[in-house]
């Protein structure tokens, strides 16, 4: 587009107020995002790296500031000069909600809009439940953490992880609910997210939201290839590459859990011989059978042996426990090494509860993705445990919401209007998710009230 049809397209008034005019809407979302991503700070480098004109940059920036998505009014560091002043994205246009449902622990967080947790909020949870409770329950736990951050700026977007693959349409705004499990199909939980809080929601699965998280937010710089290992009860893959999250081509990339591998004369699927299940059904025989005494005065106490109880005695110098977790880590060594030498990746990043408390079954898996791996795989490669714990789902869950938000052709859908809320697209999904719940057999019951639990633990940020 020409200067010229851009200062034409301008959206500012004569006083200055923005108008709604489609014509500014590329060089305002080009300048939004250097600004947004930190690519250019003053009005000089956005000159130059936009190669806009001067009158546009300036014309563009009263409107950016005018919508309340810029602000100007810190100086910079003088380089022989006036200090410049320094354009800042404003963060707290808008708020974005996120939860990661996982087999047994469900998780809530808001966000501003750079993806930075403000308040989190994590309780046990189980996923077997009807869908109608734990649909509930997100609810009031989304309007409670809304209510206790006494921020009064509209929610944006909602990022909802799950444990399973994903398949969502291109942009992954929903307007409808996708089959995810099993004892969810024929919920309406994304139009009811969309019509109790007017505003998109994407959903991804939870190990895909968890690499994306890491990227952001771990030890991981944001332009690597990262292969993110998540081992509980089942075993996933993200994949990150040239810091784009890979989804393949129906979402489903990463399903590594559903590999064949062989132990001990068994040949089964690696999550089936080397998951969190299995590791605390070894814990349990060995406690049962004597082999392990860190274990067994568990069991002789009447507690319940869980995968985190093997890992626990493994690090505490339990034989038997250290067997189980390095078996556990060899299996899972085998998978990895052969994603390695096909992918290369510069990171490999283990999470889940035992993964991340382990040191036994991270060494495991290094030594076999060390030995089994072309050295021109493993010259740069590095193998870590996150460090993120069960923030990582909740961290990624916001960046995806943002990096959608964002997007440029999204962007250009609403940036004249200040918010995505008035967005045509998504005015189009209000109008198909109201008529979905229409229906009597998508009937939603009453929300209930905020809780009150007094065991709420949270975690909080003031920003």
């Amino acid at each position: 587009m020409s200067r010229a049809a851009e200062t034409n397209g301008s959206v500012r008034g004569t006083k200055g107020r923005p108008r709604n005019s489609d014509g500014a809407a590329p060089s305002l979302t080009k300048i939004l995002n250097l600004v947004r991503t930190g690519q250019a700070t003053t009005r000089q480098e956005i000159e130059r790296t936009s190669e806009l004109g001067r009158a546009i940059v300036t014309d563009r920036l009263t409107t950016l500031t005018a919508l309340d998505l810029v602000d100007e009014s810190e100086l910079g560091v003088a380089t022989g000069g006036r200090a410049p002043r320094l354009v800042r994205f404003n963060a707290n246009a808008g708020l974005v909600l996120v939860a990661t449902l996982d087999q047994t622990a469900l998780g809530v967080a808001l966000s501003d809009l750079s993806g930075k947790l403000l308040t989190e909020h994590h309780e046990a949870l189980d996923l077997n439940a009807p869908a109608e409770d734990t649909m509930s329950r997100l609810e009031s736990l989304f309007e409670w953490i809304l209510e206790k951050s006494a921020r009064t700026q509209k929610v944006w977007g909602i990022g909802i992880s799950v444990p399973a693959p994903v398949q969502t349409p291109s942009g992954g705004l929903l307007s409808t609910s996708p089959p995810i499990l099993p004892a969810w199909d024929g919920t309406a939980y994304v139009e009811r997210l969309i019509q109790t809080f007017k505003a998109p929601v994407w959903l991804r699965s939870s190990v895909e939201t968890m690499a994306m998280g890491e990227l952001h937010d771990g030890e991981v710089p944001p332009d690597s290839t990262m292969l993110f290992v998540k081992i509980g009860k089942r075993i996933g893959a993200g994949l990150v590459v040239d810091g784009k999250l890979y989804r393949g081509a129906q979402g489903a990339a990463g399903l590594i859990g559903q590999l064949p591998v062989a132990s001990d004369g068994l040949t089964g699927p690696l999550e089936l011989l080397a998951g969190s299940d299995t590791i605390a059904q070894a814990g349990r025989s060995a406690a049962k059978e004597g082999e392990s005494p860190y274990l067994a005065e568990i069991l002789a106490r009447g507690g319940e042996i869980t995968s985190i109880d093997v890992g626990q005695a493994a690090q505490a110098g339990d034989v038997t426990a250290m067997e189980v977790m390095s078996r556990s880590g060899r299996l899972i060594g085998h998978v990895v090494a052969a994603l390695a030498n096909m992918l290369n990746p510069s990171h490999i990043v283990l999470s889940g509860s035992v993964a991340q408390t382990n040191d036994i079954l991270l060494a495991a898996v290094r030594e076999v993705v060390y030995g089994e791996s072309h050295p021109l795989v493993t010259r740069d490669l590095r193998i870590t445990a996150s460090r993120l714990g069960s923030s990582a789902g909740l961290i990624g869950g916001a960046a995806v919401v943002v990096d959608a938000l964002f997007a440029t052709e999204f962007l250009r859908s609403w940036i004249t209007k200040g918010s995505p809320l008035g967005a045509p697209k998504f005015e189009k999904v209000i109008e198909v998710t109201r008529a979905a719940l229409a229906h009597p057999e998508a009937d939603t019951p009453d929300i209930p009230s905020p809780p009150r639990k007094t065991d709420l633990r949270s975690k909080g940020n003031d920003a």
